[in-house]
């Protein structure tokens, strides 16, 4: 099929390994993804190994966007998204590109303009694969805010960035659309929890790029190890006062894994493992999961607040699952395991291609009549390993739809 086209709307895992599928099919893509960098979340997530692999699925992101980057029939747009899409015989779609002020051709990845940015507007990115590695955000510059800061311009060795580029309007033809757009973490600012009161108060996700950049727990307030930490889990996720009943699925199997990894790396510290009950989702995982009961302590129950109290430190109030008796305890560092919910391109996306969601407000799993499709966790929670086999069913009903329209 090499005169046909499919355009990607998502560059997280999904979208990578559905790209790579048809690509490899010698079928062109179009791969439109809306952040600086592609690979989605999973991209930020640090390998869990201990004596072995546990199959946590980290490695797999990497390898899908470095291949996804290599491979010539794929043209990657990151900073990008879909403004409109028609249909008539074919899709046509236009892509708002924001401009790229950084040259990835130029860039040597030295830091500098990320050292030198006072207002914090130079990100970097989470893999080896991006390149470049650094971005611009144009919310944080002062140069496009004002033009009062050109600062990481002066400062590139490489002259590498640019910041008087401006973005384009790019125009592409389909043959088929596959949305891929991923999930939102639920936002846990809302719980009694202190989220973003409480300095070392995280969410699970920030723990995963904690442990792949700096390769250790800390506390953020001052940069230390914790000695004891309280994992919390169901943050957003099987919550009936928010709407929102369904189980992440892949929350219990993460935080136990990272766990465990922090007690391989930091002996000292102690556990605790706070939940409903533990979603045993995933192969081999019975067997970890009857070797991390004996490492941490496991308390069923839910807390209800979290106080801070000297040193930076958490008090956290819960019942005591046999008595029903309140308790408290205090620990250094508390990571909340915050749920899957519909990305927040979803609704806005189901209205321009006509995609139907479901009563939890992600897209519906129903296969695609009139070329458009639908992808890995934009369907629903789903572990790195579930979207790689959703992708690759999706692929193969929109190569069986290619061929029925020739």
């Amino acid at each position: 099929m090499t005169d046909k086209n499919v355009l990607i709307i998502g560059g997280g895992v999904a979208g990578l390994s559905a790209a790579l599928e048809l690509a490899r099919l010698n079928i062109a893509v179009d791969l439109v993804e809306k952040g600086d960098f592609p690979g989605g979340h999973a991209i930020r997530f640090a390998c869990k190994a201990t004596d072995k692999c546990v199959k946590c699925g980290a490695c797999a992101a990497e390898e899908k966007l470095r291949d996804a980057l290599q491979h010539p029939n794929i043209r990657l747009l990151a900073g990008s998204h879909v403004q409109k899409v028609a249909k008539n015989g074919r899709f046509s779609a236009v892509i708002q590109k924001k401009a790229g002020y950084i040259d990835p051709q130029k860039c040597s990845g030295c830091a500098i303009c990320f050292e030198k940015c006072p207002s914090g507007a130079i990100l970097r990115g989470f893999s080896k694969s991006h390149s470049p590695f650094y971005a611009l955000c144009e919310e944080k510059c002062l140069y496009v805010k004002d033009k009062s800061c050109g600062l990481c311009q002066e400062a590139c060795p490489e002259a590498a960035i640019d910041l008087e580029v401006s973005g384009e309007l790019l125009h592409c033809e389909a043959d088929a659309v596959i949305a891929a757009t991923g999930f939102s973490a639920f936002n846990p600012e809302s719980k009694p929890y202190g989220y973003k009161v409480f300095r070392n108060v995280i969410t699970n996700l920030e723990l995963e790029l904690m442990l792949r950049l700096e390769s250790r727990a800390i506390r953020p307030s001052d940069n230390t190890e914790p000695k004891k930490i309280a994992f919390i889990q169901c943050v957003g996720s099987r919550d009936a006062k928010l709407g929102h009943l369904w189980c992440s699925k892949v929350c219990c199997g993460s935080a136990l894994r990272m766990a465990r990894l922090i007690k391989m790396r930091q002996p000292q510290s102690e556990i605790t493992f706070f939940y409903m009950d533990v979603q045993t989702f995933g192969k081999d995982f019975q067997q970890f999961y009857e070797v991390i009961q004996k490492e941490i302590r496991m308390i069923r129950s839910i807390p209800g607040d979290i106080f801070k109290v000297g040193n930076d430190c958490l008090r956290v109030i819960f019942l005591n699952p046999a008595t029903h008796e309140t308790l408290e305890d205090i620990f250094d560092l508390a990571v909340l395991s915050v749920g899957i919910t519909p990305s927040d391109e979803t609704k806005s996306l189901a209205e321009l291609l006509h995609i139907e969601t479901d009563d939890s407000g992600f897209f519906s799993r129903s296969l695609s009549q009139n070329g458009i499709f639908t992808a890995g966790t934009a369907r629903g929670p789903m572990s790195i390993a579930e979207t790689i086999a959703d992708a690759g069913n999706t692929v193969y009903e929109t190569v069986k739809y290619l061929a029925a329209e020739q």
